[in-house]
């Protein structure tokens, strides 16, 4: 199945072609009010557990670990899970994360996940 689907971080102004705005994050992002957020969803179900979170740290050297350990998180997260392919089968979808690192994150990892890679 073809869908749209991006990756951005939420501190990046919205935008018109974001389509549906998804918080991806279980923790609020430090600075953003909910207006500026344009959020569609906050799915917090379907962010890294705490300790996958805490444990990866945004460290690179962990990226290719904490890959395979969310996945397998997200592999028990069915109703997450299901509920963000269904947006995906509205239009664009747009993951949003906090995150500085803009290519090792949780949104990129998550995106990897829905498109099969």
């Amino acid at each position: 199945m073809a869908f749209d689907l991006a990756v951005k971080r939420i501190y990046e102004p919205s935008d018109r072609g974001d389509g549906l705005r998804v918080l991806v994050d279980r923790i609020w992002p430090r600075g953003v009010s909910k207006e500026n957020a344009a959020l569609t969803l906050w799915l917090k179900d379907i962010a890294p557990s705490d300790d996958l979170r805490i444990w990866f740290g945004h460290e690179p050297a962990r990226w290719e670990e904490f890959q395979k350990r969310y996945r397998a998180e997200l592999d028990g997260n069915d109703r997450a899970v299901a509920e963000l392919r269904a947006l995906l089968g509205k239009g664009r979808v747009t993951l949003l994360y906090g995150a500085h690192d803009e290519a090792h994150n949780n949104a990129v990892a998550l995106a990897g996940y829905l498109r099969g890679d």
